[in-house]
């Protein structure tokens, strides 16, 4: 079964291969795409032997068949259409955030409480709440991003469970009960941030130490 942690390997991959040919690079090897991404050039082949991806690995392999190969992995032939419900803050940067067009998503409806965020004519729809079911089961949607308050979050993930969603991105702040039939994504923006601060004054104290290392070494 594939893990998550080679799904992202294969987004890293796919990353570093656009970076590639953006230098005017034709070919990428194994080693290359390791140090991109610091692993090793055998994790390398054994990710792209456990995907089935093919290519020369003595003459290295061609960026565009790689970025084609990865593309159809990750199913990215096809448009997918996800909603947002929660038109906050995160909502709408989310919804104006253009870079999800070039890996073929789009955000074709958000979802709020608040009637005063309701705009059927916009670029991307703002519709009532009370719409998402129906809209849900109508368009036959499997993706969903949840950016509501810790209170409701538990709620509104049933209830586009019960309609259909198989994959829910979750902004809020709360671990939500897991079912079997849904995948959840977590994004915590504090906890992320907060873990940056950690490592930071983690590094601030060892930094002494390591001096004092140093010195000490070249003293004897």
């Amino acid at each position: 079964m594939i893990s998550r942690t080679q799904i992202m390997r294969l987004l890293k991959y796919k990353n570093a291969l656009r970076r590639m040919k953006s230098f005017g690079f034709i070919k990428a090897y194994s080693n290359n795409l390791g140090d991109a991404i610091g692993i090793t050039s055998v994790q390398v082949r054994k990710d792209f032997s456990l995907f089935n991806i093919s290519g020369n690995k003595k003459g290295g392999y061609n960026i565009d068949d790689l970025l084609e190969q990865i593309d159809s992995i990750l199913g990215k032939q096809i448009s997918h259409n996800i909603i947002l419900i929660g038109y906050g803050k995160i909502g709408k940067a989310l919804v104006n955030y253009r870079g999800f067009e070039s890996e073929a998503i789009k955000i074709i409806a958000a979802f709020d409480h608040n009637p005063e965020k309701i705009n059927r004519e916009a670029p991307t729809p703002i519709l009532p709440i009370e719409e998402l079911k129906d809209f849900i089961i109508n368009n036959k949607i499997e993706v969903a991003i949840l950016t509501v308050p810790d209170l409701e979050a538990q709620r509104m993930f049933d209830v586009i469970c019960n309609a259909g969603i198989k994959g829910v991105l979750n902004f809020a702040p709360i671990k939500l009960l897991e079912r079997p039939d849904c995948i959840i994504n977590d994004v915590n923006i504090a906890d992320e941030i907060e873990s940056l601060f950690y490592f930071i004054n983690d590094v601030k104290e060892a930094a002494p130490h390591k001096k004092h290392r140093e010195k000490s070494e070249k003293q004897q």
